[in-house]
């Protein structure tokens, strides 16, 4: 028996409003968002929460959290830039799920709120949802699919495996 398919989706981490000229698919990440991307790193590597395929929003500040955590990634993962996934709402992000093909069995996606959350949730069973109230920067949820194919992705298909935040992991560290 193989292991269920995987979701790991992630909200970029904090972007930088230093400069309010720069135009926000161009906003970077701030010091604590990379900060941020670090612990979701190496919980990624604790965990061994390891994608077989990468798909993240063209965002500026979603590609540097994919370059943040790659050091946690296997150094051949597939990463895929793609426009539709900028700010795509929770439709659409389930769309470019559904499209997977079967043979990838653990799927990374970085991207944006409110969307992430929406999705997150919205997989879930209803019982599950108030697990995930909110979706901060750099929040992970992990996700294990109920259903035998991607394209099958819908409302209650999932169970939430873990949610954590920097906020969760800081402070477990710090225990």
């Amino acid at each position: 028996m193989r292991p269920p398919r995987r979701l790991l989706l992630l909200r970029h981490g904090k972007s930088d409003w230093t400069d309010s000229s720069t135009p926000d698919a161009e906003r970077p990440l701030s010091p604590r968002g990379r900060a941020a991307c670090d612990l979701i790193a190496e919980h990624l590597r604790t965990d061994r929460l390891i994608p077989d395929l990468v798909l993240c929003s063209s965002a500026r500040r979603t590609r540097q959290t994919v370059e943040h955590i790659a050091g946690a990634l296997p150094h051949d993962v597939p990463v895929l830039i793609e426009d539709r996934l900028y700010l795509a709402d929770v439709a659409d992000l389930l769309d470019r799920l559904r499209e997977l093909d079967d043979g990838v069995p653990t799927v990374l996606l970085v991207g944006h709120n409110p969307g992430m959350q929406a999705l997150a949730a919205g997989l879930l069973p209803a019982g599950e949802r108030p697990r995930i109230p909110t979706f901060p920067t750099a929040a992970l949820a992990v996700e294990d699919l109920a259903v035998g194919r991607w394209a099958e992705l819908g409302p209650s298909t999932t169970r939430l495996v873990s949610f954590v935040t920097p906020r969760s992991l800081a402070s477990a560290s710090s225990r």
